[in-house]
């Protein structure tokens, strides 16, 4: 049996059923963001791996290659990547797999642009490629171990949570996560 961490989390899932009425506030100077023709799947891992490294998330190192890349060669699932003077800054993902609802799976900073007052500039851009794509709904979901600010910027950027719910997961350890005391069971 594989050696895990217990995790306890709660999780909130959020909607948005029409898109902000203002438009999105312009990035900063030297800020771009790219759509990826396809993410390789060594890029996405750097991109997944250093975002979520503080925040658990594991769910998608447990894939292997081939279901990474048959996920990332799906043309419903979007990856776009933030830039800040030709780096990586961050990193959302859209899936349009439950159209016509696109689901912003990952959304998140790399951890040296944090505290930047860019998370919210990034995001409400990664709301309107949601909506430019004609989608009629959107979610997102997010949780305890999630960074702080992470559900009042949802709920500032126009989602409304719909439910909780409280989940244990069991993280394996040999992906050398680094688990915060306060989710740990």
């Amino acid at each position: 049996m594989e050696a895990v961490t217990r995790v306890t989390v709660t999780v909130t899932f959020l909607r948005m059923d029409r898109p902000p009425a203002e438009r999105a506030p312009a990035l900063p100077p030297g800020y771009q963001i790219v759509r990826a023709a396809q993410a390789s799947v060594p890029f996405y891992r750097y991109l997944y791996d250093t975002v979520g490294a503080d925040y658990v998330w594991w769910l998608r190192r447990t894939l292997s290659d081939h279901e990474l890349a048959d996920l990332l060669a799906d043309p419903d699932v979007s990856i776009h990547t933030l830039y800040e003077g030709g780096e990586p800054a961050g990193f959302f993902e859209l899936d349009g797999r439950h159209w016509p609802d696109m689901n912003l799976s990952y959304f998140g900073l790399m951890p040296r642009v944090v505290g930047t007052g860019v998370g919210y500039r990034f995001l409400r851009h990664a709301i309107d490629a949601a909506w430019a794509a004609g989608a009629k709904g959107m979610t997102v979901n997010t949780c305890t171990a999630d960074h702080p600010r992470a559900l009042p910027t949802y709920i500032r950027s126009g989602f409304r949570p719909v439910r909780q719910a409280r989940e244990q997961w069991n993280v394996p350890t040999r992906l050398g996560l680094r688990i915060p005391a306060h989710v740990r069971t």
